[in-house]
């Protein structure tokens, strides 16, 4: 399920913030965001920009932003961590639609990608048969926590690197992606590297595609301190039959054709599964931390049930979810 990166929702509770006479905190879905006193009350409407939207510098209700590049990014503001952006439903043209509508496109908003492919690298359109890889946090879907309780689980750790897909088709050469486009066999983009190490266009079973992270030297700022680059799965699919691989399947798929799969952190099942703390707070501290063997601080985590499991808060998708380290947000993201 493609996140609503801009959409009307409601303002569920508003406090004080110590020392602060202009401004309040609210919490909006499962995100906590500063606002101006007097804005809103408590049960209010209002216009949510998630994270990474990216306003219309020409829009006069988002001129305030420019400072800021027009990018709605994690701030801390007088000592409350601010996590998106709560607008007035009156910069909405016409009657106020019903909370949980898309209004994006209405405000001409935009996602920021820190990295933008070069054209002359695309060779077409990103396969329509593999899902992007593009996880919902779970500050925006709180209501997978629920769907999830009870059942077995796992948490992997997000890698901070560049996102690539592989797919054979079952008549075709083997498709090489970024994280929106088929690229060509030229591009600069370390997926072909990868593709060429791994021998994936023989390895690689006809029908199936695998994605994963793409990290190391020259990507982002190789946080996971690796001597060169290397490949990371975090998904396989049967694009036959349509069907997303189980994490025990995965780990013996990655086996079998000699792929690395993303660190798993932790594997809850039985009792533990049962009495887990499904909680927000519980889930930031999980994503705290370090990647093994430095000082720089991991992206966060994922997390999805050993045996896959359709999401209605996702829209029927898979229900799989990220959650973001904040000291992350706050000090190393780009």
């Amino acid at each position: 399920m493609e996140r609503k990166l801009v959409s009307v929702q409601r303002v569920d509770h508003l406090e004080p913030i110590a020392g602060a006479d202009n401004i309040l905190k609210a919490r909006v879905m499962g995100w906590d965001v500063v606002v101006k006193k007097g804005e809103f009350s408590p049960g209010d409407p209002c216009v949510f920009f998630e994270l990474d939207s990216l306003l219309p510098e020409s829009a006069p209700w988002a001129e305030f932003m420019r400072p800021r590049g027009f990018r709605v990014k994690t701030a801390r503001l007088r000592g409350v961590l601010s996590q998106g952006l709560a607008l007035p439903v009156s910069i909405l043209p016409g009657e106020v639609p019903p909370q949980g509508t898309d209004v994006r496109d209405v405000l001409g908003v935009v996602k920021y990608e820190p990295v933008v492919t070069d054209t002359r690298e695309v060779s077409g359109p990103f396969p329509g048969q593999v899902p992007r890889t593009d996880e919902i946090r779970l500050q925006s879907a709180l209501g997978v926590l629920d769907e999830l309780r009870g059942h077995d689980f796992y948490v992997t750790t997000k890698l901070d690197g560049t996102s690539a897909t592989f797919f054979r088709p079952l008549e075709g050469g083997l498709v090489a992606c970024s994280r929106n486009w088929a690229l060509t066999r030229e591009a600069s983009h370390p997926a072909w590297r990868m593709a060429e190490r791994y021998k994936l266009d023989t390895v690689l079973p006809p029908g199936f595609a695998v994605q994963g992270e793409v990290c190391g030297p020259g990507i982002q700022k190789n946080r996971l301190g690796l001597a060169e680059v290397d490949l990371f799965i975090f998904s396989v699919h049967d694009t036959r039959s349509g069907r997303v691989l189980g994490h025990a399947e995965l780990v013996a798929f990655c086996a079998e054709h000699g792929l690395r799969t993303v660190p798993v952190e932790h594997v809850v099942t039985g009792e533990a599964a049962r009495t887990f703390e499904h909680g927000l707070e519980h889930y930031l501290k999980l994503a705290q931390g370090f990647y093994p063997g430095t000082r720089n601080r991991k992206e966060g985590i994922v997390v999805r049930p050993l045996a896959e499991r359709h999401s209605p808060t996702l829209g029927g998708g898979r229900l799989s979810f990220k959650v973001i380290n904040n000291d992350f947000l706050l000090k190393d993201e780009d």
